[in-house]
């Protein structure tokens, strides 16, 4: 018997069930010998950063489900559906909003969902609630509008600042107007009549509040404000102000109930010395990495550690289930999930702007299409045009950015951020190849290769994209534009204003 009959052999398909949108076809290339090493397996595969457990169809149960308890159970082909022990905020993020942060370490230090769609006043004090109640009557009766009182407009702006830092410590110019429009629209009694807008004297109120209490908040010693002491108003000038650069949510945590700067080192060791193993213990990696997040944004945000030491200080950081893992207590997005849906929902629209595009540009994007012709459907091909082609559509040069070497070559190239495609000797080697049949991808960063093997160019792009987010780097200058499109369109951060290029490319997509 021939050594790949062997691995046909001993190979594990799966069809696993991670949600009724969400179901995949898993192919292990061994038989798992026990459930924690099958559940390893898929919290790897299928990007899982967050604790589960395993139901399986059983035949003897007309294929009903059943807990899967014991890896002999397992049948031939199972279907198996992953069930979440992380207990999500609401039905519509309850497969992405997945934080493993919640786990018994304890996550109060972090915030756990983005700004609203449409901010929410919250309710104030029994007696403000009252009178505002009598105030709204009155104006919907003959358009009185209520004199506010010193005390129960201090009231109101301390309630709005507490609740707008629970999503954010630095809200920008958009979510002051948020907040006092809805302040003004829940109750009208408050309306100003001598404002163009109707609550603009409340919007210069809120962003005073606002400062005022970060003031509180750095006294109290809050991490992500404690930050910014003294660089506006002489200390430090030249110190620039540390807020988050792409709608981070947690961007400076403050440590964990339990936890200092000592215990947290500790286990940052526990983690070196892990990643050293054959076979490193992913549940002890996770929460470790979970524990340890608060130490690791410090030194990243206000140490500013260099790509290289943070590197040898975090080796875990550098691994997918990681990566994806650091998004989630960032954002509290899944970024390989929500990246994949996103690209492969406006995939068959990207390919039909390709093909209308003229000039140059329409040149280079027709190369890309005659390659991933020859590639029939599949994704990978598709998805490796569209993420080539999309900086092309925003005007962007990515010679400097995407780059192939020959796997006998041991030059890497001198570019300081980038996805280094390596190829095999007789591959064709012109600035619109695609690699659709790379032998694997590496990402540059800071002159230096910090992850290697990588499959394809699709998944270097969500990673490479994590890591950024991870060790608070600026986009590629060359690719702004591209990585602030997927930011903003394919994951839905920042607000739904976009610049005039991102504006009409996203017009051109929802046509």
């Amino acid at each position: 018997m021939t050594g790949s009959q062997n691995a046909m052999e001993t190979r594990t398909i799966l069809r696993v069930i991670v949600n009724e949108n969400d179901i995949r076809k898993i192919t292990l290339h061994s038989k798992p010998q026990t459930l924690e090493t099958l559940m390893e397996h898929l919290e790897e595969k299928l990007g899982l950063p967050y604790k589960f457990s395993l139901q399986y169809e059983d035949a003897d149960f007309n294929n009903a489900l059943i807990n899967l308890t014991d890896i002999a159970d397992l049948p031939e082909r199972p279907t198996l559906k992953v069930i979440s022990l992380v207990p999500s905020p609401t039905a519509s993020t309850a497969d992405t909003d997945i934080v493993s942060l919640s786990s018994e370490e304890g996550s109060s230090h972090v915030r756990q969902a983005q700004w609203p769609e449409t901010f929410e006043v919250p309710n104030f004090p029994v007696d403000i609630e009252f009178r505002l109640r009598q105030g709204n009557l009155l104006y919907m009766r003959d358009q009185t509008y209520m004199q506010v009182p010193r005390n129960i407009k201090h009231e109101i702006l301390e309630k709005l600042a507490e609740c707008m830092y629970s999503f954010k410590a630095y809200p920008s110019d958009d979510d002051f107007n948020d907040v006092a429009s809805s302040l003004v629209k829940k109750h009208p009694c408050l309306t100003e009549p001598g404002s163009s807008t109707g609550w603009n004297g409340w919007k210069n109120s809120l962003k005073f509040k606002m400062g005022n209490y970060r003031t509180k908040l750095r006294r109290a010693g809050c991490t992500d404000v404690l930050i910014n002491v003294g660089k506006r108003g002489g200390q430090d000038p030249l110190r620039s102000v540390k807020r988050p650069k792409h709608f981070e949510i947690n961007f400076l945590p403050n440590y964990p109930a339990g936890e200092d700067e000592c215990s947290m080192e500790s286990k940052r060791l526990q983690l070196v010395e892990e990643m050293k193993k054959c076979h490193p213990s992913s549940t002890l990696i996770s929460q470790n990495m979970d524990s340890t997040f608060s130490l690791r944004r410090k030194e990243i945000v206000e140490i500013e550690s260099p790509v290289k030491e943070t590197l040898q200080r975090w080796p875990s950081l550098f691994t997918e289930r990681q990566i994806n893992a650091e998004f989630v207590r960032i954002t509290s997005k899944n970024l390989k999930q929500e990246f994949f849906t996103a690209l492969d929902q406006h995939t068959a629209r990207f390919l039909k702007i390709f093909e209308t595009k003229k000039g140059a540009v329409g040149k280079k994007l027709s190369e890309f299409l005659d390659q991933i012709k020859l590639k029939g459907t599949d994704i990978t091909a598709n998805r490796t045009a569209v993420l080539r082609g999309l900086p092309l559509l925003l005007g962007e040069e990515t010679s400097d950015f995407f780059k192939a070497t020959l796997d006998c070559d041991c030059d890497i190239p001198q570019i300081s951020i980038g996805i280094l495609t390596v190829i095999t000797e007789g591959s064709q080697d012109s600035s619109q190849a695609l690699h659709l049949e790379n032998s694997h991808t590496a990402i540059i960063l800071e002159g230096a290769i910090v992850m290697d093997n990588i499959e394809n160019l699709p998944d270097a792009m969500w990673l490479l994209f994590g890591l950024i987010y991870a060790l608070n780097l600026e986009y590629p200058p060359q690719l702004k534009n591209t990585f602030d499109f997927i930011q903003r369109v394919f994951l839905s951060l920042g607000h739904k204003s976009l610049k005039p290029k991102l504006q009409s490319l996203k017009n051109m997509l929802l046509m």
